[in-house]
């Protein structure tokens, strides 16, 4: 399966087999318990998207792109959402 993760006006992002949320867990004890990493994930409000390779690149200039916390689902189908970040960004989302 392909994911795609582009910037709204496409200046910046990725693809591969790789769709991660990344969740903050404030009230974990341990350093490395603090971020929770779900595989195969769909973006919603109060996580971090990481698209990309599952694996390095040789000799790319990036192996996935990640965004800032997502604020708000702009659109949603079964194969697409859009969504805005923390920062303002509008991002698109989807399953190829």
């Amino acid at each position: 399966m392909a994911y795609h993760l582009w910037k709204e006006d496409k200046s910046c992002g990725d693809s591969g087999g790789m769709s991660m949320a990344l969740i903050l867990n404030e009230s974990a004890e341990k350093t490395e318990d603090k971020v929770i990493y779900e595989h195969d994930a769909r973006p919603r409000v109060g996580v971090f998207m990481r698209v990309g390779s599952v694996y390095a690149r040789t000799m790319q200039h990036q192996d996935w792109w990640q965004t800032n916390q997502i604020t708000e689902i702009l659109e949603e189908t079964e194969n697409y959402v859009k969504f805005k970040t923390a920062s303002g960004s509008i991002y698109e989302w989807s399953i190829r």
